[in-house]
Protein backbone atom coordinates (compact mmCIF):
# COMPACT_ATOMS: atom_id res chain seq x y z
CA UNK A 1 0.00 0.00 0.00
CA UNK A 2 3.00 2.12 0.61
CA UNK A 3 4.35 1.83 -2.48
CA UNK A 4 1.46 2.27 -4.25
CA UNK A 5 0.74 5.87 -2.36
CA UNK A 6 4.53 6.78 -3.45
CA UNK A 7 4.22 5.74 -6.85
CA UNK A 8 0.80 8.26 -7.16
CA UNK A 9 2.63 10.88 -5.40
CA UNK A 10 5.46 10.87 -7.98
CA UNK A 11 2.61 10.94 -10.51
CA UNK A 12 0.97 13.95 -9.23
CA UNK A 13 4.57 15.79 -9.34
CA UNK A 14 5.34 14.88 -12.68
CA UNK A 15 1.83 16.34 -14.10
CA UNK A 16 2.06 19.24 -12.28
CA UNK A 17 5.32 19.75 -13.83
CA UNK A 18 4.52 19.09 -16.85
CA UNK A 19 1.62 22.05 -16.28
CA UNK A 20 3.72 24.19 -15.53
CA UNK A 21 5.98 23.70 -18.33
CA UNK A 22 3.16 24.03 -21.16
CA UNK A 23 1.79 27.33 -19.39
CA UNK A 24 5.35 28.60 -19.90
CA UNK A 25 4.95 27.79 -23.37
CA UNK A 26 1.93 28.50 -23.86
CA UNK A 27 2.27 31.65 -22.76
CA UNK A 28 5.77 33.02 -24.16
CA UNK A 29 7.43 33.09 -20.99
CA UNK A 30 5.09 34.75 -19.40
CA UNK A 31 4.85 36.12 -15.62
CA UNK A 32 1.43 36.54 -13.83
CA UNK A 33 0.46 36.76 -17.94
CA UNK A 34 2.74 39.68 -19.31
CA UNK A 35 5.19 38.49 -21.17
CA UNK A 36 8.24 39.42 -20.85
CA UNK A 37 9.52 38.30 -24.94
CA UNK A 38 8.88 40.29 -27.70
CA UNK A 39 4.82 40.09 -29.15
CA UNK A 40 4.21 38.46 -32.51
CA UNK A 41 2.71 42.29 -33.36
CA UNK A 42 5.52 43.74 -32.21
CA UNK A 43 7.89 41.32 -34.33
CA UNK A 44 5.71 42.45 -37.69
CA UNK A 45 6.04 45.99 -36.64
CA UNK A 46 10.10 45.62 -36.62
CA UNK A 47 9.72 44.25 -39.91
CA UNK A 48 8.26 47.26 -41.37
CA UNK A 49 10.89 48.94 -39.53
CA UNK A 50 13.54 47.02 -41.05
CA UNK A 51 12.17 46.98 -44.66
CA UNK A 52 10.10 49.94 -46.09
CA UNK A 53 11.20 52.50 -43.07
CA UNK A 54 14.61 51.76 -43.78
CA UNK A 55 14.53 52.11 -47.14
CA UNK A 56 13.16 55.46 -46.83
CA UNK A 57 15.74 56.79 -44.84
CA UNK A 58 18.42 55.78 -47.12
CA UNK A 59 16.82 57.25 -50.15
CA UNK A 60 16.01 60.30 -47.95
CA UNK A 61 19.36 60.54 -47.04
CA UNK A 62 20.26 60.22 -50.76
CA UNK A 63 18.33 63.21 -51.32
CA UNK A 64 19.52 65.35 -47.94
CA UNK A 65 18.55 68.49 -46.75
CA UNK A 66 15.21 69.00 -45.38
CA UNK A 67 13.89 65.82 -46.82
CA UNK A 68 16.41 64.14 -44.61
CA UNK A 69 15.48 65.29 -41.32
CA UNK A 70 12.18 65.17 -41.63
CA UNK A 71 12.69 61.53 -42.21
CA UNK A 72 14.83 61.15 -38.95
CA UNK A 73 11.77 63.02 -37.14
CA UNK A 74 9.48 60.24 -39.05
CA UNK A 75 12.06 57.21 -37.77
CA UNK A 76 11.46 58.78 -34.25
CA UNK A 77 7.69 58.84 -34.49
CA UNK A 78 7.68 55.36 -35.99
CA UNK A 79 9.82 54.06 -32.92
CA UNK A 80 7.80 55.62 -30.17
CA UNK A 81 4.90 53.85 -32.08
CA UNK A 82 6.19 50.36 -31.41
CA UNK A 83 6.87 50.97 -27.73
CA UNK A 84 3.01 52.05 -27.47
CA UNK A 85 2.15 48.72 -29.45
CA UNK A 86 4.53 46.89 -26.96
CA UNK A 87 2.99 48.00 -23.86
CA UNK A 88 -0.73 47.26 -25.36
CA UNK A 89 0.40 43.85 -25.89
CA UNK A 90 1.12 43.15 -22.15
CA UNK A 91 -1.04 46.03 -20.43
CA UNK A 92 -4.59 45.92 -20.12
CA UNK A 93 -6.32 49.00 -21.72
CA UNK A 94 -6.18 52.16 -19.19
CA UNK A 95 -9.23 54.96 -18.44
CA UNK A 96 -10.00 57.31 -22.08
CA UNK A 97 -8.13 60.35 -19.79
CA UNK A 98 -5.00 57.77 -19.17
CA UNK A 99 -5.19 56.64 -22.88
CA UNK A 100 -4.93 60.15 -24.21
CA UNK A 101 -1.68 60.87 -21.81
CA UNK A 102 -0.14 57.80 -23.76
CA UNK A 103 -0.80 58.64 -26.55
CA UNK A 104 0.55 62.43 -26.37
CA UNK A 105 4.43 61.46 -27.53
CA UNK A 106 3.39 60.35 -30.44
CA UNK A 107 1.05 63.13 -30.88
CA UNK A 108 4.13 65.69 -30.59
CA UNK A 109 5.97 63.99 -32.92
CA UNK A 110 2.78 64.60 -35.50
CA UNK A 111 3.17 67.93 -34.48
CA UNK A 112 6.95 68.17 -35.04
CA UNK A 113 7.03 67.02 -38.64
CA UNK A 114 4.07 68.88 -39.34
CA UNK A 115 5.60 72.28 -37.71
CA UNK A 116 8.82 71.20 -40.05
CA UNK A 117 6.90 71.68 -43.11
CA UNK A 118 5.68 75.42 -42.32
CA UNK A 119 8.75 76.65 -41.25
CA UNK A 120 10.63 75.30 -44.57
CA UNK A 121 7.63 76.47 -47.30
CA UNK A 122 10.12 78.22 -49.59
CA UNK A 123 12.24 75.21 -49.77
CA UNK A 124 12.61 73.54 -53.29
CA UNK A 125 11.78 70.05 -51.74
CA UNK A 126 8.21 71.66 -50.67
CA UNK A 127 6.40 68.90 -52.12
CA UNK A 128 8.39 66.19 -50.17
CA UNK A 129 7.58 67.76 -47.30
CA UNK A 130 4.08 68.20 -47.85
CA UNK A 131 3.81 64.89 -48.60
CA UNK A 132 5.14 63.87 -44.99
CA UNK A 133 2.99 65.86 -44.05
CA UNK A 134 -0.34 65.36 -44.73
CA UNK A 135 -0.21 61.72 -44.04
CA UNK A 136 1.53 61.42 -40.85
CA UNK A 137 -1.78 61.62 -39.14
CA UNK A 138 -2.01 58.18 -39.80
CA UNK A 139 0.05 56.84 -36.80
CA UNK A 140 -3.20 57.68 -35.26
CA UNK A 141 -5.04 54.82 -36.38
CA UNK A 142 -3.81 53.61 -33.06
CA UNK A 143 -6.61 55.57 -31.24
CA UNK A 144 -9.23 54.54 -34.18
CA UNK A 145 -12.55 52.30 -33.43
CA UNK A 146 -13.69 49.99 -35.60
CA UNK A 147 -11.78 49.44 -38.82
CA UNK A 148 -8.23 52.13 -38.46
CA UNK A 149 -7.21 50.30 -42.07
CA UNK A 150 -9.24 52.61 -43.89
CA UNK A 151 -8.19 55.61 -41.92
CA UNK A 152 -4.65 55.06 -43.01
CA UNK A 153 -5.64 54.61 -46.48
CA UNK A 154 -7.03 57.65 -46.48
CA UNK A 155 -4.23 59.75 -45.12
CA UNK A 156 -1.79 57.65 -47.74
CA UNK A 157 -4.02 58.58 -50.51
CA UNK A 158 -3.18 62.34 -49.06
CA UNK A 159 0.33 62.26 -49.73
CA UNK A 160 -0.35 61.08 -53.51
CA UNK A 161 -1.37 64.40 -54.21
CA UNK A 162 1.88 65.49 -53.48
CA UNK A 163 4.13 62.88 -54.26
CA UNK A 164 2.40 62.95 -57.85
CA UNK A 165 3.97 66.18 -58.47
CA UNK A 166 7.39 65.05 -57.27
CA UNK A 167 7.48 62.78 -59.90
CA UNK A 168 6.42 65.27 -62.63
CA UNK A 169 9.23 66.76 -61.53
CA UNK A 170 12.18 64.21 -61.61
CA UNK A 171 10.99 61.17 -62.92
CA UNK A 172 12.93 61.88 -65.98
CA UNK A 173 15.98 63.99 -64.48
CA UNK A 174 16.76 62.05 -61.15
CA UNK A 175 15.87 58.56 -59.93
CA UNK A 176 16.41 59.22 -56.49
CA UNK A 177 13.22 61.34 -56.04
CA UNK A 178 11.24 58.14 -57.84
CA UNK A 179 12.64 55.26 -55.70
CA UNK A 180 12.01 58.19 -52.39
CA UNK A 181 8.36 58.34 -53.47
CA UNK A 182 7.99 54.68 -53.81
CA UNK A 183 10.02 53.93 -50.47
CA UNK A 184 7.66 56.45 -48.85
CA UNK A 185 4.39 55.23 -49.76
CA UNK A 186 5.54 51.43 -49.17
CA UNK A 187 5.37 52.54 -45.39
CA UNK A 188 1.90 53.05 -45.18
CA UNK A 189 0.51 49.99 -47.95
CA UNK A 190 2.77 48.00 -45.28
CA UNK A 191 1.17 49.45 -42.30
CA UNK A 192 -2.47 48.29 -44.11
CA UNK A 193 -1.26 45.16 -44.23
CA UNK A 194 -0.35 44.80 -40.55
CA UNK A 195 -3.39 46.26 -38.97
CA UNK A 196 -5.10 43.94 -41.03
CA UNK A 197 -3.24 41.29 -39.73
CA UNK A 198 -3.16 42.25 -36.20
CA UNK A 199 -5.64 44.82 -35.34
CA UNK A 200 -8.59 44.61 -38.06
CA UNK A 201 -11.30 46.32 -35.72
CA UNK A 202 -9.32 48.74 -33.46
CA UNK A 203 -6.07 48.29 -31.23
CA UNK A 204 -5.73 44.97 -29.54
CA UNK A 205 -4.89 45.02 -25.83
CA UNK A 206 -4.01 42.32 -23.60
CA UNK A 207 -6.90 40.66 -21.84
CA UNK A 208 -4.44 39.62 -18.35
CA UNK A 209 -1.68 41.96 -17.05
CA UNK A 210 -2.19 44.88 -15.52
CA UNK A 211 -3.60 48.19 -16.16
CA UNK A 212 -1.47 50.36 -18.85
CA UNK A 213 0.74 53.11 -16.67
CA UNK A 214 -0.09 56.83 -17.32
CA UNK A 215 2.92 57.25 -19.04
CA UNK A 216 4.39 55.51 -22.23
CA UNK A 217 7.90 55.46 -20.93
CA UNK A 218 7.33 54.49 -17.43
CA UNK A 219 7.66 50.66 -18.07
CA UNK A 220 9.61 50.80 -21.27
CA UNK A 221 13.21 49.85 -20.09
CA UNK A 222 12.00 47.19 -18.23
CA UNK A 223 12.42 43.88 -20.06
CA UNK A 224 10.58 41.68 -18.26
CA UNK A 225 7.49 43.45 -16.01
CA UNK A 226 7.60 42.72 -12.71
CA UNK A 227 4.39 40.92 -10.26
CA UNK A 228 2.02 43.73 -9.45
CA UNK A 229 2.33 44.64 -5.74
CA UNK A 230 0.25 42.64 -3.27
CA UNK A 231 -3.47 44.66 -2.22
CA UNK A 232 -3.27 47.46 -0.03
CA UNK A 233 -4.82 46.19 3.55
CA UNK A 234 -8.40 46.38 4.51
CA UNK A 235 -9.50 49.89 6.18
CA UNK A 236 -9.48 50.63 9.23
CA UNK A 237 -12.48 50.40 11.16
CA UNK A 238 -14.49 53.98 11.43
CA UNK A 239 -13.63 56.76 13.87
CA UNK A 240 -16.16 57.20 16.80
CA UNK A 241 -17.25 60.93 16.98
CA UNK A 242 -18.25 61.64 20.43
CA UNK A 243 -17.84 65.49 22.16
CA UNK A 244 -15.12 64.56 23.89
CA UNK A 245 -13.22 64.47 20.21
CA UNK A 246 -9.83 66.18 20.21
CA UNK A 247 -10.47 69.73 17.86
CA UNK A 248 -7.80 70.32 15.24
CA UNK A 249 -5.39 72.86 15.75
CA UNK A 250 -6.05 76.18 14.08
CA UNK A 251 -2.61 75.68 12.37
CA UNK A 252 -3.37 72.31 10.41
CA UNK A 253 -5.14 71.32 7.08
CA UNK A 254 -8.34 69.87 8.48
CA UNK A 255 -9.32 73.42 10.75
CA UNK A 256 -11.34 75.25 7.65
CA UNK A 257 -12.90 71.86 7.60
CA UNK A 258 -13.82 71.41 10.59
CA UNK A 259 -14.90 75.37 11.03
CA UNK A 260 -17.25 74.95 7.98
CA UNK A 261 -18.63 71.62 9.67
CA UNK A 262 -19.04 74.08 13.46
CA UNK A 263 -21.23 76.31 10.91
CA UNK A 264 -23.44 73.95 8.92
CA UNK A 265 -24.26 72.12 12.40
CA UNK A 266 -25.92 75.59 13.43
CA UNK A 267 -29.11 74.87 12.09
CA UNK A 268 -31.70 77.84 11.28
CA UNK A 269 -29.19 80.02 13.18
CA UNK A 270 -26.83 80.16 10.46
CA UNK A 271 -28.67 82.72 8.62
CA UNK A 272 -28.28 85.24 11.04
CA UNK A 273 -24.84 86.07 10.17
CA UNK A 274 -26.53 87.31 6.94
CA UNK A 275 -26.71 90.89 6.01
CA UNK A 276 -29.78 93.19 4.59
CA UNK A 277 -29.60 94.03 0.89
CA UNK A 278 -31.72 97.31 0.20
CA UNK A 279 -33.59 97.24 -3.32
CA UNK A 280 -31.45 99.77 -4.46
CA UNK A 281 -28.87 97.00 -5.11
CA UNK A 282 -30.99 94.43 -6.07
CA UNK A 283 -30.12 93.59 -9.75
CA UNK A 284 -33.67 92.35 -10.40
CA UNK A 285 -35.38 95.36 -9.18
CA UNK A 286 -32.94 97.85 -10.90
CA UNK A 287 -32.30 97.49 -14.58
CA UNK A 288 -29.52 99.93 -14.46
CA UNK A 289 -26.62 97.59 -12.51
CA UNK A 290 -27.31 94.66 -15.03
CA UNK A 291 -26.42 97.24 -17.90
CA UNK A 292 -23.27 98.58 -16.10
CA UNK A 293 -22.20 94.63 -15.44
CA UNK A 294 -22.66 93.73 -19.17
CA UNK A 295 -20.67 96.79 -20.04
CA UNK A 296 -17.53 95.60 -17.79
CA UNK A 297 -17.41 91.95 -19.27
CA UNK A 298 -17.60 94.10 -23.07
CA UNK A 299 -14.43 95.43 -22.36
CA UNK A 300 -12.33 92.57 -21.43
CA UNK A 301 -12.45 90.49 -24.29
CA UNK A 302 -11.43 93.86 -26.76
CA UNK A 303 -8.96 94.70 -24.97
CA UNK A 304 -7.04 91.00 -25.55
CA UNK A 305 -7.81 90.47 -28.40
CA UNK A 306 -6.25 94.38 -29.31
CA UNK A 307 -2.76 93.41 -27.60
CA UNK A 308 -2.50 89.82 -29.20
CA UNK A 309 -3.10 91.13 -32.73
CA UNK A 310 -0.28 93.79 -31.69
CA UNK A 311 2.34 90.68 -30.90
CA UNK A 312 1.72 88.84 -34.04
CA UNK A 313 2.63 91.91 -36.10
CA UNK A 314 5.76 91.32 -37.90
CA UNK A 315 7.85 93.87 -40.41
CA UNK A 316 7.92 93.67 -43.56
CA UNK A 317 10.50 92.03 -45.36
CA UNK A 318 12.27 91.77 -49.34
CA UNK A 319 15.61 89.88 -49.17
CA UNK A 320 17.58 87.47 -51.26
CA UNK A 321 18.04 84.54 -48.85
CA UNK A 322 20.61 82.35 -50.60
CA UNK A 323 18.47 80.74 -54.19
CA UNK A 324 15.35 82.19 -52.30
CA UNK A 325 13.52 85.66 -52.28
CA UNK A 326 11.67 86.13 -49.39
CA UNK A 327 8.28 88.80 -49.53
CA UNK A 328 6.50 88.93 -46.20
CA UNK A 329 4.33 90.73 -44.40
CA UNK A 330 3.77 93.74 -46.81
CA UNK A 331 0.17 95.68 -46.38
CA UNK A 332 -0.70 97.89 -48.88
CA UNK A 333 2.79 98.03 -51.03
CA UNK A 334 1.63 98.31 -55.00
CA UNK A 335 5.56 99.14 -55.97
CA UNK A 336 7.19 95.58 -54.93
CA UNK A 337 9.64 94.41 -57.54
CA UNK A 338 12.37 91.88 -58.04
CA UNK A 339 14.53 92.10 -60.92
CA UNK A 340 18.08 90.70 -60.50
CA UNK A 341 16.47 87.02 -60.82
CA UNK A 342 18.29 84.24 -62.19
CA UNK A 343 17.06 80.69 -63.39
CA UNK A 344 17.30 78.48 -60.16
CA UNK A 345 16.09 80.92 -57.67
CA UNK A 346 12.38 80.53 -55.66
CA UNK A 347 10.11 83.17 -55.38
CA UNK A 348 8.15 82.69 -52.04
CA UNK A 349 5.15 85.34 -50.80
CA UNK A 350 3.94 85.24 -47.68
CA UNK A 351 1.17 86.78 -46.01
CA UNK A 352 1.05 90.04 -48.38
CA UNK A 353 -2.34 91.90 -48.28
CA UNK A 354 -3.21 94.40 -50.85
CA UNK A 355 -0.02 94.86 -52.31
CA UNK A 356 1.62 94.36 -56.08
CA UNK A 357 4.52 92.20 -56.85
CA UNK A 358 6.42 92.25 -60.23
CA UNK A 359 9.11 89.64 -60.91
CA UNK A 360 11.75 90.30 -63.82
CA UNK A 361 13.18 87.81 -65.91
CA UNK A 362 13.25 83.65 -65.38
CA UNK A 363 13.42 82.13 -62.04
CA UNK A 364 12.04 78.43 -60.99
CA UNK A 365 9.40 79.01 -59.29
CA UNK A 366 6.47 81.29 -57.13
CA UNK A 367 4.52 80.48 -54.31
CA UNK A 368 1.95 82.47 -52.99
CA UNK A 369 0.87 81.76 -49.27
CA UNK A 370 -1.65 83.03 -47.04
CA UNK A 371 -2.17 86.25 -48.70
CA UNK A 372 -4.85 88.14 -49.53
CA UNK A 373 -5.88 90.91 -52.16
CA UNK A 374 -2.71 90.12 -53.93
CA UNK A 375 -1.68 90.67 -57.28
CA UNK A 376 1.23 89.10 -59.00
CA UNK A 377 3.08 89.99 -62.72
CA UNK A 378 6.05 87.88 -63.62
CA UNK A 379 7.57 87.27 -66.81
CA UNK A 380 8.83 83.30 -66.64
CA UNK A 381 8.53 80.31 -64.55
CA UNK A 382 10.55 77.25 -65.45
CA UNK A 383 8.57 75.02 -62.56
CA UNK A 384 5.50 75.90 -61.24
CA UNK A 385 3.51 79.42 -59.72
CA UNK A 386 1.50 78.03 -56.83
CA UNK A 387 -1.04 79.70 -54.52
CA UNK A 388 -1.87 78.03 -51.41
CA UNK A 389 -3.97 79.12 -48.75
CA UNK A 390 -5.19 82.81 -50.26
CA UNK A 391 -8.14 85.05 -51.28
CA UNK A 392 -8.65 87.70 -53.97
CA UNK A 393 -5.25 86.27 -55.98
CA UNK A 394 -4.47 88.12 -59.18
CA UNK A 395 -1.79 86.69 -61.22
CA UNK A 396 -0.50 87.93 -64.40
CA UNK A 397 1.50 85.88 -67.12
CA UNK A 398 3.49 88.00 -69.24
CA UNK A 399 5.92 84.77 -70.64
CA UNK A 400 5.38 81.92 -70.22
CA UNK A 401 5.03 78.78 -67.49
CA UNK A 402 4.44 75.17 -67.67
CA UNK A 403 2.18 74.96 -64.89
CA UNK A 404 -0.16 77.15 -61.95
CA UNK A 405 -1.94 74.95 -59.19
CA UNK A 406 -4.51 76.54 -57.07
CA UNK A 407 -4.96 74.90 -53.56
CA UNK A 408 -7.39 76.13 -50.86
CA UNK A 409 -8.01 79.54 -52.27
CA UNK A 410 -10.81 81.73 -52.82
CA UNK A 411 -11.25 83.82 -55.45
CA UNK A 412 -8.40 83.74 -58.08
CA UNK A 413 -8.08 85.16 -61.34
CA UNK A 414 -5.63 84.16 -63.50
CA UNK A 415 -4.10 86.36 -66.80
CA UNK A 416 -2.98 84.32 -69.58
CA UNK A 417 -0.42 85.13 -72.30
CA UNK A 418 -0.80 84.14 -75.79
CA UNK A 419 2.70 81.82 -74.79
CA UNK A 420 1.34 80.55 -72.32
CA UNK A 421 -1.99 79.33 -73.30
CA UNK A 422 -0.67 75.57 -73.14
CA UNK A 423 -0.09 75.28 -69.09
CA UNK A 424 -1.42 72.86 -67.29
CA UNK A 425 -3.84 74.79 -64.39
CA UNK A 426 -4.29 72.29 -61.63
CA UNK A 427 -6.90 73.09 -58.49
CA UNK A 428 -7.79 71.74 -55.59
CA UNK A 429 -10.67 72.93 -52.80
CA UNK A 430 -11.04 76.07 -54.19
CA UNK A 431 -13.43 78.30 -55.52
CA UNK A 432 -14.36 81.34 -57.85
CA UNK A 433 -11.80 80.94 -59.82
CA UNK A 434 -11.44 82.21 -64.03
CA UNK A 435 -9.05 82.15 -66.55
CA UNK A 436 -8.30 84.73 -68.80
CA UNK A 437 -7.59 84.30 -72.64
CA UNK A 438 -6.32 86.94 -74.40
CA UNK A 439 -8.83 87.93 -77.44
CA UNK A 440 -7.81 90.60 -80.17
CA UNK A 441 -8.71 93.23 -78.30
CA UNK A 442 -9.34 92.38 -74.76
CA UNK A 443 -9.69 89.08 -72.71
CA UNK A 444 -11.78 86.93 -72.28
CA UNK A 445 -12.99 85.36 -69.26
CA UNK A 446 -13.96 81.53 -68.54
CA UNK A 447 -14.50 79.86 -65.22
CA UNK A 448 -12.93 76.47 -63.52
CA UNK A 449 -15.32 74.06 -62.95
CA UNK A 450 -15.75 73.51 -58.88
CA UNK A 451 -18.70 70.88 -59.34
CA UNK A 452 -18.13 67.51 -60.54
CA UNK A 453 -20.33 64.44 -61.44
CA UNK A 454 -18.63 60.81 -60.84
CA UNK A 455 -20.70 57.77 -62.37
CA UNK A 456 -19.81 54.13 -62.77
CA UNK A 457 -19.46 53.21 -66.61
CA UNK A 458 -19.10 49.28 -65.88
CA UNK A 459 -15.44 48.93 -65.47
CA UNK A 460 -14.11 52.50 -63.86
CA UNK A 461 -15.15 55.69 -62.51
CA UNK A 462 -15.87 59.00 -64.88
CA UNK A 463 -15.68 62.25 -63.69
CA UNK A 464 -16.74 65.36 -65.59
CA UNK A 465 -18.07 69.02 -64.54
CA UNK A 466 -21.25 69.65 -64.04
CA UNK A 467 -23.21 72.47 -65.03
CA UNK A 468 -26.08 73.68 -63.38
CA UNK A 469 -28.24 76.53 -63.88
CA UNK A 470 -28.79 79.06 -61.95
Amino acid sequence: MEGLMERLERAVTRLEQISVTSTGISNGDCVNGINGGTNQCVEAFDVLLSGPVSDYLNHSRAIGSEVEKHAEMVNKALHTQRTFLKMSATHQEPAKLELRDLLKPISDHIQEIQSFRERNRGSSLFNHLSAVSESIPALGWVAVDQKPGPYVKEMNDAATFYTNRVLKDYKDNDRRHVDWVRSYLSIWTEMQSFIKQHHTTGLVWSKIGPIAPHSLFETSSLNVATCPPPPPPPPGPPPVLSDQSPQPQSGSAAAPHAALFAELNQGMDITKGLKHVSDDRKMHKNPNLRSQAAAGKSKKPGSANSAKAVVQKKPPLLELEGKKWRVENFEKSCDLLIEETELKQVVYVFRCNDSTLQVKGKVNSIIVDDCKKMALVFENVVGIVEIINSRSIQIQVLGTVPTISINKTEGCQVYLSKDSLNCDIVSAKSSEMNIMIPGDDDYREFPVPEQFKTVWDGSRLVTEPTEIAG
